[in-house]
């Protein structure tokens, strides 16, 4: 499966099992805090080190040592569930073999940003793939932006992807844009490859774009939008076609 640039699924996962521990602990200091009269440090050891919760009463037995030591009990047991929810998420992303899928993607995004003078093409339809395929057999950097993942399993390995919406600028910016040579607009829609165009000028103006417009009445409206270059499929393999007859 070809390399791709997507969202990090691990860290939102592990951030509601984190963020739970941090408010029970935080929560548990402070009730310490309140029903011991103690100081912040001291509390905070107390969830180390349950034991130093019986010396304090031992010396301080005129304290509420009962209801201390009943809210010790349920901040306890929340730590615990806490730990056990973000080990069992990790667990989890370990064999369902998330943890590998971040990995490589950090490893992705570290291979784009050492890219320069790339080409960035988006959409991996048959178009898109056909360009992709043959810069790459002749050696050329290639980057594919595509928004459905499924369309990417006929990506080479060699190849990395980033899985967006290319009009929009932080999905180009993952692609190393600024830094490209070439993006060619290669999505099965018009209105849709005069828009990344826009989008691409404005972010990179010294790379050339190479548009796909499906008539020629988008042509001049793709020119304007800041294509360098405009391609008409249909109207290339109609002379080329003419040619060869």
């Amino acid at each position: 499966m070809a390399q791709r640039l997507r969202d990090r699924p691990l860290l939102g996962r592990v951030l509601a099992p984190a963020t739970a521990f941090v408010v029970v602990a935080g929560g548990g200091i402070a009730a310490f805090v309140l029903l011991a009269d103690v100081g912040v440090i001291e509390a905070a050891f107390w969830l180390l080190d349950p034991t130093s919760l019986e010396l304090h009463f031992a010396e301080h037995p005129e304290g509420p040592e009962r209801v201390t030591k009943a809210v010790a009990l349920i901040v306890f047991s929340g730590l615990i569930v806490a730990s056990l929810w973000a080990g069992e998420t990790v667990v989890t992303a370990a064999f369902g073999g998330v943890i590998g899928e971040e990995l490589r993607d950090i490893r992705m995004t570290r291979e784009i940003q050492q890219l320069d003078d790339h080409v960035v093409v988006c959409g991996f339809g048959m178009f898109g793939r056909t360009i992709t395929q043959r810069l790459s057999e002749a050696g050329r950097d290639v980057v594919v932006v595509e928004s459905n993942e499924s369309e990417l399993e006929r990506l080479p390995e060699s190849v990395p992807a980033v899985v967006g919406d290319a009009r929009l600028e932080e999905t180009l910016r993952d692609a190393g844009v600024q830094r490209a040579d070439v993006l060619v607009a290669a999505i099965d829609d018009s209105n849709v490859n005069i828009q990344i165009t826009i989008v691409a000028a404005g972010l990179s103006p010294e790379c050339r774009i190479i548009t796909r417009v499906g008539e020629e009445m988008y042509e001049a409206t793709a020119r304007r939008a800041g294509a360098d270059e405009v391609i008409i499929p249909e109207v290339t393999s109609g002379t080329e076609v003419s040619e060869l007859l």
